[in-house]
């Protein structure tokens, strides 16, 4: 296991990024479309402000406990590709491999197609011939649409950008992050200031516990509804992916971790309590096509809302999108540097010291994603695998301390044992909830992340001759 350790940092990689550039990745990838929109479906399931608030504090807390957890790791192992390396370095290769094969395959490029798709939606707001309906080139059933056109624009400019330099990466990251938050808090400062709706407060607040009796099916409720949440909140780890390019990593990784999704759990509970003030419950869980963001813009703003929105909702895109491109491929140069995928992923540009070929493999695969239409259900799929994977990677804390007590570790997770055993309680108690009550969502990642193992001894054995 050490001498694997060994070979996830050669010189090549430059250390480019600081706190502030790893602080921006963490809050940039976080923060795409997802607090515009989830809202609306978890308002519906709950049916309490009460219940939409503590789904939202609740995955706060939850993701706040990982990222700290996740700290001690970071200062531990800071290597290219983080969470992969963790599972590695904690259960042996398999589990890094998997968690890496269902990263590659759905998790990272299905989001990145994801996200694209959502700025090329938003771009039709001032482009309406940027349409899902408005189709460039079809032969017999297959079809490529103006929307999917400019997605995959999205994917290749955005690929070349980070292939220019992880510090050209970082410029791009930190000024649309920068962009973003100011979007959102301007949101949040005009609804608390001048939007506040005396029915929507009347509404909300005054049955504020409306459907909130402490219960099992209050509890089964909460859970289940918290997969919209922990989507919205994902990401978060991918700061960790770039640790090889960090300066000051044992330092800097885990402060980034704390202070970029502190930043964004506080924001993400502020844009609520906005939506309560500004909508009665009923508006939002009834916004059109889920668009709680600019319903609630609609009062504050008036007819001009769904244009700042969508302006907003692109910047919002634009940066998670670099941040996920940027992040991502830094996991699958690590897997091909441990002769788990494909050789030519581990090159790096031998001025840039970027990993180029990881990049572009990763473009395409997301392009076939969008072309595909498909990537939506399988995002659906894969927040069980998602979820399962932070549950593993959290208890590598417990296992390395027990195997790797000499390993260096600058910074000990904070409240440890008792919060990293709480979210792994907590984290399985939602994925019971899934297994039981969402089964079309689950067992489904469940075999995208088994199918794995074939391919795992079936890479292993192929690859056998060439390191022999």
């Amino acid at each position: 296991m050490a001498d694997t350790a060994k070979q996830v940092k050669p010189a090549g990689l430059v250390a480019g990024l600081g706190l502030l550039d790893a602080t921006m990745l963490v809050i940039g990838s976080m923060i795409g479309s997802g607090i515009f929109i989830v809202s609306a479906d978890i308002a519906r399931q709950v049916q309490s402000p009460a219940l939409l608030i503590l789904t939202w504090a609740i995955t706060a807390l939850l993701t706040l406990t990982a990222a700290l957890s996740y700290g001690e790791l970071a200062s531990a192992m800071p290597q290219a590709g983080g969470q992969y390396v963790y599972l590695r370095e904690a259960f042996g290769p398999l589990s890094g491999f998997l968690y890496g094969w269902t990263l590659f395959l759905v998790i990272q490029t299905g989001t990145i197609a994801a996200v694209a798709v959502a700025f090329a939606k938003f771009a039709g707001v001032f482009y309406p011939w940027i349409s899902a309906h408005h189709p460039l080139l079809q032969v017999w059933r297959f079809a490529i649409s103006t929307q999917q056109l400019v997605a995959m624009a999205m994917l290749v400019l955005l690929t070349w950008v980070n292939t220019r330099g992880v510090r050209t990466g970082a410029v791009v990251q930190n000024t649309f992050t920068f962009a973003k938050v100011a979007a959102l808090l301007g949101l949040v400062g005009c609804g608390l200031l001048f939007g506040r709706n005396p029915q929507a407060v009347a509404r909300n607040f005054g049955d504020f516990w409306q459907h909130a009796g402490w219960t099992f099916s209050t509890i089964r409720i909460v859970g289940v509804a918290m997969v919209g949440a922990l989507f919205a909140s994902d990401a978060w780890n991918n700061v960790t992916f770039t640790a090889g390019e960090t300066r000051n990593p044992r330092r800097n990784v885990p402060l980034a971790l704390a202070l970029g999704v502190g930043i964004v759990s506080l924001i993400y509970l502020a844009c609520n309590f906005v939506y309560l003030s500004v909508l009665p419950l009923e508006a939002i869980q009834h916004a059109a096509e889920d668009r709680v963001a600019t319903a609630a813009a609609a009062v504050i703003l008036g007819p001009v809302a769904v244009q700042v929105m969508a302006a907003a909702i692109m910047v919002s895109t634009f940066g998670c999108l670099n941040g996920m491109i940027l992040a991502g491929a830094r996991v699958y140069y690590a897997m091909a540097l441990d002769r788990l995928f494909f050789a030519p992923v581990a090159r790096l540009h031998p001025r840039r010291g970027t990993p180029g070929v990881s990049l572009w493999v990763q473009c395409a695969w997301a392009c076939l994603l969008t072309l595909s239409g498909t990537y939506s259900d399988l995002l659906d799929y894969v927040i069980f695998a998602v979820l399962l994977f932070y549950i593993l990677t959290i208890a590598g804390v417990f296992v390395l301390r027990r195997t790797r007590p000499e390993m260096p570790r600058p910074y000990r997770a904070w409240g440890y044992p008792l919060l990293p055993a709480a979210y792994i309680a907590v984290a399985s108690l939602i994925e019971v909830l899934l297994l039981l009550y969402k089964p079309s969502y689950t067992w489904p990642g469940l075999i995208i992340v088994l199918l794995g193992v074939p391919v795992y001894f079936a890479w292993r054995f192929l690859r056998a001759p060439a390191s022999s």
